[in-house]
């Protein structure tokens, strides 16, 4: 974390100086003031600058960029990152020649990793951040998956009449499911258990 002191005539004299000295702008740092100065007599006698400490403030996106650099590198997959950022949305889409290990079986590994870095962004940020992390665009690939197993097994419980439970899933794929089936009148679904293992239930619908 990068800090400076910096001197003026004035407060305002003196941030001005720290951001120059920084290149920054004052958005992007903290500013303590150590002394507001005196202007003595005739502005010359007796006169004290005012000091204040300019301590620049960490970016939370790069902050995340670079956990991830860090973390594919050590785990022998290295990547380039792309950043989209929407608002409070925030997605990072990795691409590199071994991004299977960062998927993992079922998006484990890239979910754990898009958990880790939901923590580093929000703790260097004063605003929460929602973070989204995909590969080869293996998100919506699942989102296709998740719809079509839906589909599927939502059939199997109204031709057997029985329920049918699905698979622990993190709580977004468990909105793809409830989202797939929400117009489907025979049917209703539910999650039932506690995390990590909460699923999805598909239940038919009695007449």
């Amino acid at each position: 974390m990068k800090e400076i002191t910096a001197t003026g005539q004035t407060v305002n004299e003196a941030v001005h100086s720290a951001l120059a000295q920084l290149q920054t702008t004052e958005d992007r740092v903290e500013i303590e003031i150590l002394d507001e100065g005196r202007k003595g007599i005739l502005g010359i006698f007796g006169s004290r600058p005012a000091v204040i400490k300019a301590t620049m403030k960490m970016d939370p996106i790069a902050e995340a960029e670079k956990f991830l650099l860090e973390v594919s590198e050590k785990m022998g997959a290295p990547v380039e990152i792309e950043t989209v950022r929407d608002g409070k949305n925030v997605e990072f889409i990795l691409s590199g020649n071994k991004i299977a290990l960062l998927i993992g079986k079922r998006g484990q590994t890239l979910n754990s990793l898009q958990y880790l870095t939901q923590l580093v962004v929000n703790r260097y940020s004063d605003q929460y951040f929602n973070i989204i992390l995909d590969a080869e665009n293996y998100r919506q690939r699942r989102i296709d998956t998740l719809v079509q197993l839906a589909e599927r097994l939502a059939s199997q419980a109204i031709k057997t009449g029985k329920k049918v439970a699905l698979e622990p899933m993190p709580s977004y794929e468990r909105k793809v499911i409830h989202s797939a089936l929400s117009h489907d009148k025979k049917v209703e679904t539910y999650s039932d258990g506690n995390d990590p293992h909460r699923h999805i239930v598909i239940s038919p619908v009695k007449n």
